[in-house]
């Protein structure tokens, strides 16, 4: 592998000290990521500091600047697809489709509009509402989209006007620092900083002084230390947590022509999605069809290394959640659930785990109350509708749910009682990239995606002018006011 280094201030930046990634396909190191310093990381938010002034001034720029970062990351895509397999363990194909994902988010981002509001325009006043940039943003993202959750996150906050110093998970941070490398001649220096570092750094970012707004995505409890650091300051935040997603089946789901789609919403990049399907309710009626169907999908899915040809589904990425997974595994059997399919850590090197069935399971067990993120899927059994949507309501988590149906109109009136931030219907954990995205209770704070998401980055500055010594007022404008 080659060297990974840092950008700040539009430049490569070298440390003394490095720490290992580890390749979860075989549990060794195969690389060394940057350590960033404090002194580096002040450096990052200086830089972007300086940069927001003139940043902030010109739309223009900004949009042609975006446009040409994601023309630059879907070109290096074949570079970056190979590192992103190595770090995360996804298949090389999920992961170059990430990559054009990730710039397709970019250039998508270049795209949006904010227009101005007028709330009043008669001969008394004009009164106008504009969004502002905020300052600097600093950026935290998760290991299991660690491109896609960067450019998701680097698009509106630079479209709105704001600069960036983002941090990827020290589990996975190559990729985004090689992301770094390839968009630096996009933007002026300072615009975009990427550091890399343990999770003493994010500490430090979401406290840093010149930092005015927090976008997280990672775990519940961290989440709620970033939240707890950026109190003092008042910074702004954005908190994209965990979720325990239940579908809910319907007495007419047909597991003959919809179980694939139900499989991939609760198995793809190996369960370890927030937004992926945790748990699954099912009529008693269906109970062993639907079960039987789904371990029949688990028990020929294609397990392995992301390097190999045919693989569907790679490792955990890391050993924490690879232990995490055969624990709720282990508890769930002997507390008398069964395995349909899978069910134990697979034999060999690596973080691989056997895409699990669980049924003869229901709430109160450990794996259908928490978050899993990985390869093991609960089927729970229920007897009444009201009481599945209750108990798929009855948690602290509410990211996303879903409803499955031939009759979709019944399944959308069911849809609409889940508490979640996002509801689907025959499908699930899909992307929407003009819709926005975020959860309920503690699945997180505010949204991302879409003008919602831009909104994010902003605040509001109304702009009320008197008529009563004007001779005119110029025209409402119609474009968009991020300045």
């Amino acid at each position: 592998m080659t060297e990974f280094t840092m950008t700040i201030g539009g430049a490569p930046a070298p440390t003394e000290t490095t720490f290992p990634v580890i390749n979860p396909a075989t549990g060794e190191p195969f690389a060394e990521a940057p350590e960033c310093t404090r002194q580096q990381l002040d450096s990052a938010f200086e830089a972007a500091s300086k940069a927001f002034d003139d940043w902030r001034n010109d739309e223009k720029v900004r949009r042609e600047a975006l446009q040409h970062a994601g023309e630059l990351l879907a070109a290096n895509a074949d570079e970056i697809a190979p590192v992103l397999t190595a770090e995360q363990g996804k298949p090389l194909a999920n992961a170059r489709a990430e990559v054009l994902g990730a710039s397709m988010g970019l250039t998508g981002a270049a795209a949006l509009e904010f227009r101005r509001e007028v709330l009043q325009d008669d001969a008394a006043a004009r009164v106008e509402v504009v969004r502002r940039p905020l300052g600097v943003v600093a950026a935290i993202t998760a290991w299991n989209y660690p491109v896609a959750l960067a450019s998701v996150k680097i698009g509106p906050a630079l479209l709105a006007g704001n600069t960036v110093v983002l941090k990827p998970s020290p589990y996975t941070p190559l990729s985004t620092l090689l992301m770094g490398e390839v968009i630096r001649e996009a933007f002026p220096p300072g615009v975009v900083n990427i550091v890399s570092g343990g999770d003493g750094l994010g500490a430090w970012m979401t406290s840093h002084p010149l930092a005015r707004k927090i976008s997280f995505t990672g775990s519940v409890a961290t989440g709620k230390k970033v939240a707890i650091a950026a109190a003092p300051d008042l910074k702004r935040v954005t908190l994209e947590l965990g979720g325990n997603d239940a579908a809910i089946l319907l007495d007419d789901f047909d597991p003959a022509t919809m179980t694939e789609k139900l499989f991939w919403g609760a198995f793809i990049n190996s369960g370890q999605v927030c937004a992926a399907i945790k748990r699954v309710y099912v009529p008693e009626a269906l109970y062993d069809d639907v079960v039987s169907a789904l371990a029949e999908r688990a028990r020929r899915t294609t397990v392995g290394a992301g390097t190999r040809e045919g693989v569907e589904l790679g490792p955990l990425q890391n050993r924490m959640q690879f232990e995490r997974v055969s624990e709720l595994v282990a508890d769930a059997v002997h507390t008398g659930a069964h395995a349909a399919a899978g069910g134990q850590p697979m034999e060999g090197s690596g973080y691989f785990f056997e895409p699990t069935i669980l049924a003869g399971i229901s709430d109160g067990t450990r794996i259908v109350d928490e978050e899993q993120f990985g390869p093991a899927l609960p089927v729970i059994a229920y007897r009444d509708l009201d009481d599945a949507v209750a108990r798929a309501n009855a948690t602290h988590f509410g990211l996303d749910g879903s409803v499955w149906s031939p009759d979709v109109e019944r399944a959308m009136q069911v849809g609409e009682r889940l508490d979640c931030g996002t509801t689907w219907v025959n499908a699930h954990a899909l992307p929407i990239p003009n819709a926005p995205f975020g959860g309920h209770k503690w699945s997180g704070l505010g949204v991302e995606g879409g003008t919602w998401g831009l909104a994010a980055f902003t605040e509001t500055h109304t702009l009320y002018t008197s008529k009563e010594f004007a001779g005119g007022v110029a025209e409402a404008s119609t474009g968009p006011a991020l300045a």
